[in-house]
């Protein structure tokens, strides 16, 4: 069959658009910062310096780099990066460099804390990027708008730490009061990453927050696990499922009455004694119709303080490039700063110092339940 007019035109069309996006392509130079990227700059015929100094073309205000650090330079198509003497160095793949290196497109050198990443990219896809950029900002403020502040006074207090290893994630969190005698806190850690997870991650948190779970106590863990099972089958939401840990806490009896679904336990650190894993059986939600959860209680002592996280706070990779586990992550928690003010970015930052450069793995998400 010999092609339409319309046919060879839209071919045309097509290969014209591509060859023009070709043409267009340039070098850049992206500043990540955890994880996310905070500027672009063009590389063209003078080289880019890069340090502390103000007078820099990238200025990084980080002690860790030197006020002239290194220099990008675009010789014959490529893009090398040298080191110009810094004290603490310039890596690629975890090496330091020591002479001039080529950075090909889509790789990265670290500098500091920054991560300095190679893209070729056109300005129409630029200009998309930015568009799509400002659609995942929103998301993303809607998303962290959900999250709960931070409790700072009474005889329950609350801190936490949340960064999704994408522009959105999968974590999500709550807690508050069930009525005056009962305080409700849980974590819900989706499958996969980015929208999907995280527009999933806001219909549990949602209907969670706004009780919308018909015939359910709030008050009981295991009704509240088979009520989110009965309702988020992952075959009618596009295949996700999701982990949870869920808890209520009794102030007139100091019990706390909890059930998880495919998570991890949550630890009960209590002055003066072992770390106690809270824990029970039962699948993820959304894998099988009809599963039952059964909760289980543990003792509060007062001074105590219980953390929930999702899986990405453990499942780290090192710069050596071997996985950290849950026992290593289990050392970080309950120290001279529980239940402090600012410990569970505290937690994070020890845990970033331990990991390869570049954004985790996974979502990060610690909570941080202290009792009187």
């Amino acid at each position: 069959m010999e092609p339409t007019g319309s046919t060879v035109l839209a071919k045309h069309a097509t290969v014209t658009e591509a060859a023009a996006l070709r043409e267009d392509l340039r070098s850049f130079l992206v500043v990540i910062e955890h994880g996310e990227p905070v500027a672009r700059h063009p590389l063209g015929l003078d080289p880019l310096t890069v340090g502390r100094d103000p007078l820099r073309h990238i200025v990084i205000l980080d002690e860790k780099v030197s006020r002239l650090h290194l220099q990008v330079a675009l010789l014959r198509g490529e893009v090398v990066v040298e080191d110009l003497g810094s004290s603490n160095g310039t890596f690629m793949d975890g090496e330091r460099l020591t002479c001039p290196t080529v950075l090909p497109p889509e790789r990265w050198v670290q500098v500091g804390s920054r991560l300095l990443k190679h893209e070729r990219r056109s300005q129409r896809e630029i200009e998309r990027e930015a568009d799509l950029h400002r659609d995942l900002e929103k998301a993303r403020a809607y998303v962290q708008s959900l999250l709960p502040a931070p409790v700072r006074t009474g005889d329950v207090r609350t801190d936490w730490f949340h960064c999704p290893s994408a522009a959105l994630g999968g974590d999500a969190f709550s807690y508050g009061s069930l009525d005056p005698e009962h305080l409700v806190a849980y974590l819900v850690d989706v499958s996969g990453h980015g929208v999907e997870a995280a527009m999933h991650s806001v219909s549990v948190l949602n209907v969670l927050r706004q009780k919308a779970l018909p015939g359910v106590d709030l008050r009981d863990p295991g009704q509240v696990l088979d009520g989110l099972n009965t309702m988020f089958q992952m075959e009618e939401h596009g295949g996700l499922y999701f982990t949870l840990w869920y808890g209520v806490y009794e102030r007139s009896s100091r019990l706390l009455r909890y059930a998880s679904a495919g998570h991890h336990p949550g630890y009960l650190f209590a002055p003066g004694a072992p770390p106690e894993a809270l824990r029970t059986r039962g699948l993820m939600i959304g894998a099988a119709l009809g599963q039952r959860y059964r909760p289980a209680e543990a003792s509060v002592a007062p001074g105590s303080v219980l953390y929930l996280f999702s899986d990405g706070a453990f499942e780290v990779t090192t710069p050596e490039g071997q996985q950290r586990d849950l026992a290593a992550f289990l050392l970080l928690l309950g120290g001279h700063r529980a239940g402090t003010l600012g410990e569970a970015e505290h937690i994070y930052n020890q845990v970033k110092a331990g990991a390869r450069p570049g954004p985790l793995d996974d979502d990060f998400s610690v909570l941080a339940v202290s009792f009187d």
